[in-house]
């Protein structure tokens, strides 16, 4: 038996949610089971009414706003918990087309892929204005190179999930899971693919970011830090030697003077370059620490993949019992016989 549960992340999506989960596929080829999960993340409207009024199988609250990707966590948790084998994640806005989750779901299906992502057509998608193309390709481009993976549209929310990525998968940023989540699977080496979607316009302005120099900052400071906490070596060592190779030509500057009698007035350039060499020095140990703390990541990342398996088997066992519980025998009164007859 396959399970797919499509989760649905909401902000006051009273709206929109029904089309939506009425958009949704009933059936799909190689999947046995569907349910529908929302995320109402502290919504001041009917969201959850809506959803369960729907007939949605499962609706998880948050008491407050806590943003698309501590929701997106909290979907997949309350996925794993629901028994999912695989996870769509999906807007409630409309955007994307509902019956395309069967092309996310086939690779996956099929074992050909761990992670899929819809891509939305960026640089030809009539929906986007000239400028959101251009900053959507030039980020999905950032993403491919930090993540080591061939992704079109890094920021495609619009996207399907095994089981085993899932408890994987630990999202840490507080702004948006997209490309954080696509840099954490690539750095672990996991089957990532994309597959053409198709989308719908939405006429509301976006409620992840209220402009584009917002968006563009949190979205580059989401991918440094998941670059940094997978690869600290590099970044801190490469930033390390950038900063010692500045500091060295103010330092070769006052040796060229010196060595011809006017070092003298250059003692500037040996204490900036003498500051920046001992600054580019530190940076660089602070990538070797930082590398040992991303060793032990990488062990808490084990444990925790292996504790959430074995809680998985603990419920399958404990299931198990449930259905395989014996009754309980009936035993019959004996008759007292006499020992003798009269």
């Amino acid at each position: 038996m396959t399970k797919l549960i499509i989760q649905i992340p909401c902000l006051n999506e009273a709206e929109t949610l029904l089309q939506t989960i009425v958009a949704l596929p009933r059936q799909i080829d190689g999947v046995d089971e569907i349910e529908v999960l929302v995320i109402d993340d502290g919504s001041s409207d009917a969201t959850a009414q809506v959803a369960r009024a729907a007939g949605v199988q499962h609706v998880v609250h948050h008491a407050g706003n806590r943003g698309l990707a501590a929701a997106f966590q909290t979907g997949l948790a309350a996925s794993l918990k629901a028994g999912a084998d695989i996870i769509v994640n999906t807007d409630a806005d409309g955007q994307y087309e509902g019956a395309d989750i069967a092309l996310l779901v086939e690779p996956i299906v099929k074992g050909e892929a761990d992670i899929v992502v819809g891509d939305r057509g960026v640089a030809k998608n009539a929906h986007f204005s000239p400028l959101k193309r251009r900053l959507q390709r030039i980020g999905s481009s950032v993403v491919r190179k930090l993540s080591n993976t061939d992704i079109t549209d890094a920021v495609s929310g619009f996207r399907a999930m095994s089981r085993d990525v899932a408890q994987r998968i630990n999202i840490t940023t507080e702004f948006s899971y997209t490309t954080d989540m696509l840099i954490q699977a690539g750095r672990k080496r996991l089957a990532i693919t994309s597959v053409p979607i198709r989308t719908h316009e939405t006429p509301r302005p976006s409620r992840l970011f209220r402009s584009v120099p917002r968006f563009i900052m949190h979205t580059g400071i989401t991918m440094a830090r998941a670059y940094t906490t997978y690869n600290p070596l590099r970044a801190f060592v490469g930033t390390g030697l950038i900063m010692a190779l500045i500091g060295a030509i103010p330092i070769l500057r006052f040796i060229w003077f010196y060595l011809n009698g006017a070092g003298e007035g250059h003692i500037q350039s040996l204490v900036i370059g003498g500051s920046l060499l001992v600054l580019g020095v530190l940076v660089a140990i602070m990538g070797v620490l930082a590398d040992l703390i991303a060793s032990n990541r990488k062990l808490m990342e084990t444990s925790l993949l292996e504790t959430r398996r074995l809680s998985d088997r603990l419920d399958e066992l404990s299931k198990a019992e449930t259905e395989v519980k014996p009754k309980a025998r009936t035993v019959k009164p004996v008759r007292s016989v006499s020992a003798g007859k009269k």
